[in-house]
């Protein structure tokens, strides 16, 4: 049994903003212990034989390398050119899977955003359907359900099969609550938890069948890939014009519902798609009020009261059934039944361009991190962190000229033709149109106050003349 397991990096997660936005969305936020449900979903999956893959937009790329990095397992991470849906997405990866020496594995597609606390019993219940795989059969795992949810879609379960699974009856939208009800009340009906087995090849000649225009356009884009390597991740990048032309469809519609052999195995653990603040507050232990907190929350004659407060304190006095979001800029407070509204209010927001919408005062870069501390007229503040051994690009810009102050560590700062170190409450200055760059040489991380003036400080006046990373001058990826 040789399986490969294969991670869906995409989705925004806009329901549980302000802590998941599109520029961090919610599958690399801490929200379990310190870490994020990328780290634990890779964890649960260390078991199996073949190293990782992980599909992702571009966007998003040295969140995953740092998460593959920090459970320190081999993988590789696809990148996707434009969101087209889980269709595409898991075409991608199996043409990329049976490119590996005419291969043919077992495939584990899971999304990267769920919560699966028992990885023990998860893995056997993975186990249970890889003969209904190996027999050419599509296994889908569908979650034994604990309440009657109209928020997930559902499986009927038809009759049980040789292998060990059963047949697929019919996949169910999500239901109408009253609706919901009545399947639990007629029993032999199972949470759609989009978790799947299968060869490589099955899966492609089912695109082939159901959906070939979407298969055709992944075998243009996955033809002659880009391909590169930074640390020990390997970056695969199908070419970026057909995979555009491609439609976006779910699996689901595309594949899982038209087929004739589709398998499927109950998981009896706990599972949680997390998605949404109530669902993020169940993974918290209640008071005896049914009060929830974490971080630096308080509560005082509160009753059934959620709060998350990670960097400063938060009191809720008096209050009922309501969820507390804290972020360094933003607030979220909300009734409890409101919460799938959420992502309403991040429409609303991007609507009327309010940048909190899709970004992050701290913004994860893949030399490190920025902090944008306080902004006026003329100037920006900026706390910059650098991990060992990495560098910003070779730059300069337009506008702007920068002052920057080390806090913490050492620094190796390239200013024109000169090179230098700074230490701790050293600084420089860097002039407008001055190239420049700054290296972290040590071991241990480094950080620095950058203070910038001028005319006009946007994220766009940068020109990259050299990048370790591969990226260009443009307005979404700083320094």
């Amino acid at each position: 049994m040789s399986i490969t397991p294969v991670i869906l990096c995409g989705g925004s997660g806009t329901r549980l903003w302000p802590l998941s936005r599109q520029s961090f969305p919610k599958q690399f936020v801490p929200l379990v212990g310190d870490k994020s449900l990328l780290q634990l979903t890779l964890a649960r999956l260390a078991w199996c034989d073949n190293p990782v893959i992980c599909v992702a937009s571009e966007d998003h790329r040295f969140l995953v390398a740092d998460a593959i990095e920090a459970e320190k397992i081999s993988g590789q991470v696809l990148l996707e050119p434009a969101a087209r849906n889980t269709a595409a997405a898991m075409a991608l990866a199996a043409l990329l899977a049976r490119s590996a020496d005419d291969a043919d594995p077992l495939l584990l597609f899971c999304p990267s955003d769920h919560h699966i606390p028992d990885a023990a019993a998860f893995a056997r219940t993975v186990q249970q359907g890889v003969p209904a795989a190996e027999a050419g059969a599509i296994v889908t795992f569908g979650v034994v359900p604990s309440f009657p949810s109209s928020a997930y879609g559902y499986i009927q379960q038809g009759d049980d099969r040789a292998d060990g699974s059963r047949t697929v009856a019919r996949f169910i939208e999500k239901p109408a609550p009253d609706a919901a009800q009545a399947l639990l009340l007629q029993g032999n009906v199972l949470w759609n938890a989009g978790i799947f087995l299968t060869r490589a090849s099955t899966l492609i000649a089912a695109l082939a069948r159901h959906a070939p225009d979407i298969l055709q356009a992944c075998e243009t884009a996955m033809a002659q890939p880009r391909q590169d390597t930074v640390g020990q991740i390997r970056f695969v990048r199908p070419e970026a014009d057909p995979f555009l032309a491609c439609r976006p469809q779910s699996i689901d519609y595309a594949v899982m519902e038209p087929h004739d052999d589709v398998a499927v195995v109950p998981f009896q653990g706990q599972w949680s798609d997390v998605g949404s603040w109530n669902a993020v507050a169940e993974l918290s232990p209640a008071d005896g009020d049914g009060n929830r907190v974490t971080g630096q929350g308080h509560v005082l004659n509160a009753r059934n009261t959620f709060i998350h407060a990670p960097g400063r304190a938060v009191v809720a006095l008096g209050t009922q059934d309501l969820l507390i979001i804290d972020t360094p800029d933003a607030l979220l407070v909300a009734q409890r039944d409101h919460a799938e509204q959420v992502k309403d209010v991040v429409a609303l927001l991007s609507q009327r361009k309010i940048p909190q919408a899709a970004m992050h005062r701290r913004v994860a870069r893949p030399w490190g991190w920025y902090d944008s501390v306080d902004v006026g007229e003329r100037f920006q503040v900026k706390r910059i962190g650098v991990k060992p051994g990495a560098s910003l690009s070779l730059q300069k810009h337009h506008h702007r000229a920068e002052h920057w102050i080390i806090v913490k560590g050492t620094a190796e700062i390239t200013r024109g033709k000169e090179v230098y170190l700074l230490s701790e409450n050293q600084s420089t200055y860097i002039p407008i149109g001055e190239v420049h760059r700054l290296h972290n040489p040590g071991k241990m991380a480094l950080e620095m106050i950058e203070v910038q003036s001028g005319s006009y400080l946007g994220e766009d006046d940068i020109v990259r003349l050299e990048d370790v990373y591969g990226r260009h001058s443009d307005a979404t990826d700083k320094k």
